[in-house]
């Protein structure tokens, strides 16, 4: 699967869609990124994947994939395109695997001695209360976007908590509320790009708060980089680029961390093995801070990725 042209001569297949629950955002990254990359590559193409028996153009050097959440991320893109000998961007099989699943990932975490919120997974059906106390956070193992995610504070919104995530999956992950900063750091080959802070305007970094464009409702701030002392950036920084290596991520990432108030200990709660990718998503805006602009991100994603083989 390797490739002897320059970038510049590259046929790009941007493989967006997919089946699970982040199609909306991934089309949306899809669409970007192909924009990004007109005129940048030899040719570029969007390709609406629904599931394992999309179709591609004899003439494809490379996909670019942007297929968030089920199917895109959780390795199953990675293994099909790999049977069919195609090159592809981003993490490969086993290591988007590991990261899509929230419970194997922390894991790997707490192996490595990485800080992360103190957590129990609890099936559904025994779910009567919380395992690690209230306050605390309930999410799907295998979603992403914070679908089905949950702040509870109350035995009533557990309830209602445990019902919602429980319809992505038959079992649940309970953490402790980490209250602090929100952060999150792009990891591109073996580099942390400056840290950003974000802010939601009411409540927390949920799929409202994310996707205002997408939910009509709600809405964040970014600041990038964050304002935080050189201590604590290099701190931030350099225990998401341990978690990114914890779970062996090829080419590139995205870690989320709360920064816990008090103590600044940063806490990590997964890494995003395909983060959004549109010209306003959060990587793009890490990138820009160090000088790369969003055409050069998608050239250097394709370019270590074919160094990966």
């Amino acid at each position: 699967m390797t490739n002897s042209k320059d970038v510049s001569e590259l046929n790009v297949a941007v493989l967006a869609g997919g089946p699970g629950s982040e199609r909306k955002v991934s089309l949306a990254s899809g669409k970007g990124v192909a924009g990004a990359l007109e005129g940048a590559v030899a040719k570029v193409e969007l390709v609406d994947v629904p599931g394992p028996g999309f179709d591609l153009a004899p003439d494809v050097d490379i996909c670019f994939n942007v297929v968030h959440g089920t199917f895109g991320e959780d390795g199953g893109l990675q293994a099909e395109l790999t049977k069919r000998g195609i090159a592809y961007t981003g993490a490969r099989e086993v290591s988007s695997r590991l990261a899509f699943d929230k419970v194997l990932s922390k894991e790997q975490f707490l192996a490595k001695g990485i800080c992360t919120p103190a957590s129990a997974v609890v099936m559904v059906d025994d779910a009567k209360e919380s395992p690690v106390g209230l306050p605390c956070v309930v999410k799907p193992p295998r979603e992403g976007s914070s679908v089905g995610v949950h702040l509870v504070h109350t035995q009533e919104e557990w309830d209602t908590a445990v019902a919602d995530a429980g319809q992505y999956s038959p079992d649940i992950l309970v953490e402790e509320l980490i209250v602090g900063k929100e952060l999150t750091v792009g990891v591109v080959g073996a580099e942390a790009l400056p840290i950003i802070h974000i802010q939601p305007r009411s409540g927390f970094y949920d799929i409202k708060n994310k996707y205002p464009w997408m939910t009509g409702d709600g809405g964040t701030d970014y600041f990038c980089p964050a304002d935080l002392s050189e201590a604590i950036t290099e701190k931030v920084q350099s225990e998401s680029l341990k978690a990114h290596q914890s779970l062996g991520i090829e080419v590139y990432s995205r870690v989320d961390v709360l920064l816990g108030e008090g103590n600044n200990n940063p806490y990590v709660l997964e890494v995003n093995t395909l983060p959004g990718m549109t010209e306003s998503s959060l990587l793009p805006k890490a990138a820009a801070a160090c000088g790369m602009d969003y055409s050069q991100l998608c050239l250097k994603i394709i370019e270590l990725s074919l160094k990966e083989g």
